[in-house]
């Protein structure tokens, strides 16, 4: 489970969260510019779910490489 190929999906998947993660930022930046309430509301509300749910991703993806690579030294120390 801890071959390369798992760690660069891991990255990647993060480095996609982190451009969700930008472009929500960017959407609640721009989202203030908006002269009509309702369109305001509803850009502010989906920039504020995208937000949430790709800072959530990254979140689960870190603490998921975190857990494999302590278990990964917990097995090299153990086998010593």
């Amino acid at each position: 489970m801890s071959g390369i190929f798992w760690w660069t999906r891991q990255l990647v998947l993060i480095l996609v969260g982190a451009f969700f993660l930008y472009y929500g930022i960017e959407l609640l930046i721009s989202s203030y510019g908006l002269k009509e309430p309702y369109t305001f509301l509803m850009t502010f509300f989906a920039s504020n779910f995208i937000i949430l749910i790709s800072a959530a991703l990254i979140i689960g993806f870190a603490y998921r490489m975190v857990a494999v690579y302590r278990q990964s030294k917990n097995i090299e120390s153990g086998s010593k």
